[in-house]
């Protein structure tokens, strides 16, 4: 099955052992993703601060590009995700905004592309049979809280999120591995993520409190799709390992360059396995 494949910035540095392993995970159930050929930024945490206007401009142009393309389009960053859902959705409930970025951009927008978070593509219930099948190393013995954050959850109308007080994608894709999936108080709790920079004392005690829960649950290690919330919770903190939800599936099917992207952590991963 083909999907078009927006990489976002983060792709290319901070995030590329999340990247190597959805990939590798995706080529193992036969997904097949086509890279929009002229992807652009799609204006982060900071376009919005300056313009509305070219926050949601930035965002609909890779959707233009993808409607090019006439496949779903693929975002494994959860940032990228949320602002490429909130330009479809001003896109498809908005008309006064459509024709306004329409004539932006100079495309006609279709709406028959769907936005969809690397965990949309792979928690699919239709791909579930074969992941079981895919496991050569199952998971057992591992004890994993998902962590989802607040990107790839709010809003829900923009998300599509199953429950966006307690969802259940990930917890199922790891039960699926052979993982022991820790019910918690912290699923969508923000990590304070874009205050790194601004206000590092304000993430920490953000972090702090959601690793807290964690440890207390009696988790191993914590689990996410967010690049932000996977480095911000990553050096914040010297307790648990942060995995993406790649990583550990990629473990699971024994696929894939583990042991460097365990190296690319702060909290090393590797004594979990």
């Amino acid at each position: 099955m083909k999907y078009s494949y927006y990489p976002g910035c983060t792709s290319h540095s901070t995030a590329i052992e999340y990247i190597e392993a959805s990939l590798a995970v995706l080529q193992a159930l036969g997904i097949e993703l086509q890279e929009l050929p002229d992807w652009s930024c799609c204006g982060a945490a900071s376009a919005h601060n300056l313009s509305s206007t070219l926050a949601l401009g930035l965002s609909a142009f890779n959707i233009a590009e993808a409607e090019k393309l006439g496949a779903d389009l693929v975002i494994p960053c959860a940032g990228c995700f949320n602002n490429l859902a909130r330009a479809d959705y001003a896109l498809r409930h908005d008309e006064q905004k459509r024709r306004e970025l329409e004539e932006l951009l100079g495309f006609t927008y279709s709406g028959k592309v769907a936005m969809l978070s690397v965990v949309d593509l792979i928690a699919d219930p239709r791909w579930r049979e074969q992941i079981k099948a895919l496991v050569k190393k199952p998971l057992q013995g591992l004890k994993v809280v998902c962590y989802y954050g607040c990107a790839v959850v709010r809003p829900a109308e923009i998300t599509g999120v199953d429950d966006v007080e307690n969802p259940r994608r990930l917890d199922e894709l790891m039960i699926a591995l052979g993982a022991e999936v820790i019910d918690w108080s912290c699923k969508v709790d923000c990590c304070g993520g874009d205050l790194g920079l601004t206000h590092p004392d304000k993430a920490t005690v953000l972090v702090n409190g959601i690793v807290d829960y964690a440890v207390a649950a009696g988790a191993d290690c914590l689990v996410t799709s967010c690049a932000l919330c996977q480095a911000n919770v990553d050096i914040r903190q010297q307790r648990l390992p942060i995995m993406y939800f790649t990583e550990l599936m990629a473990e699971a099917f024994q696929v894939g360059d583990r042991a460097r992207w365990w190296k690319k952590h702060f909290n090393d991963p590797a004594g979990l396995f």
